[in-house]
C-alpha cells in the first residue's frame, strides 16, 4: 500500500528544490497557498481524488514555461521523479492531463476538458491569481518581467491567443485581460463564492490606480 503522506512530503521537497530561485511569483508560497486553497475546495468536493489534487496542486508551476528554461527537460525530470515514488502510470498521467492543461495560456482557444480534480487545481490556483495577493504578485511579475506598469494610450488587448498572450503588455492590461475575466471561469461552486469578494477588490483597486495615476484623486478636506 503507498505511503501517500510520505510521497505527498517528498513531492513537497521537490518542489521547494525547484522553485527556489523563483522571483516571479510562482514561488514555494504561491504553490502553499494553492495546495491551502485546493484543500478548502476539496472540503466540498468528497467525490474527487484528495491524493491526485493535492500533488498536482504542489506540481503545476514545475514544468510551467514561465518558471522552467526548458519544458520538455522538467517534463521528462518530473516524469522520473514520479516513477520513482512508485506512483502508478494512470496517476502520473492524471497528473500531467492536469498540470499541462490547467493553465490560462492554454485555455485560450478552446476550453480544455479537465477531471473534477483538474477543475480543483485550476480554481485554486486562478484564485491565488486574484485578490490582495493577486494584486501584490501580478506587479510582482511584471516587474520580474520588466514591464511598464501603466500607460493610458496602451489599450487592454481583446483577442488573445497562445503566442500573443506572451508578449510584453502593461501590468494594469493584465487585469483587463485576465483577471478580471477568471470569477466568471471558475468551475466549482465553493470557488465561485471566494471569487466573488477577491475580484471586486481588483476592480477597487484598479478603479484607485486609474485616478490617481491621472491625478483625480479626491481633494484633501481641511
Amino acid at each position: 500500500m503507498l505511503d501517500q503522506q510520505k510521497i505527498i512530503n517528498n513531492v513537497q521537497t521537490f518542489v521547494k528544490q525547484k522553485l527556489a530561485d523563483d522571483f516571479s511569483g510562482h514561488d514555494m508560497a504561491h504553490i502553499e497557498r494553492v495546495v491551502k486553497l485546493a484543500k478548502q475546495i476539496l472540503k466540498h468536493e468528497p467525490t474527487a481524488n484528495h491524493f491526485i489534487v493535492i500533488l498536482s496542486a504542489y506540481l503545476h508551476d514545475v514544468i510551467d514555461e514561465k518558471v522552467v528554461t526548458d519544458v520538455n527537460h522538467a517534463i521528462s525530470e518530473l516524469n522520473d521523479f514520479l516513477i520513482q515514488q512508485t506512483i502508478s502510470q494512470s496517476e502520473i498521467k492524471h497528473i500531467f492531463d492536469i498540470i499541462e492543461n490547467m493553465s490560462y495560456r492554454k485555455n485560450l482557444a478552446q476550453k480544455k476538458e479537465l477531471s473534477l480534480e483538474g477543475q480543483i487545481v485550476q480554481d485554486a490556483d486562478r484564485l491565488d491569481a486574484i485578490g490582495a495577493i493577486g494584486i501584490a504578485r501580478t506587479f510582482y511579475y511584471g516587474g520580474n518581467k520588466h514591464n511598464i506598469m501603466y500607460d493610458p494610450t496602451i489599450l487592454p488587448r481583446t483577442s488573445l491567443n497562445e503566442e500573443n498572450y506572451k508578449q510584453p503588455n502593461t501590468v494594469i492590461n493584465h487585469f483587463y485581460e485576465k483577471l478580471f475575466l477568471l470569477k466568471d471561469r471558475m468551475n466549482t461552486q465553493v470557488a465561485k463564492k471566494i471569487a466573488l469578494k477577491r475580484h471586486a477588490i481588483l476592480v477597487e483597486f484598479v478603479k484607485q490606480f486609474e485616478k490617481e495615476w491621472g491625478g483625480d484623486d479626491e481633494e484633501i478636506i481641511p
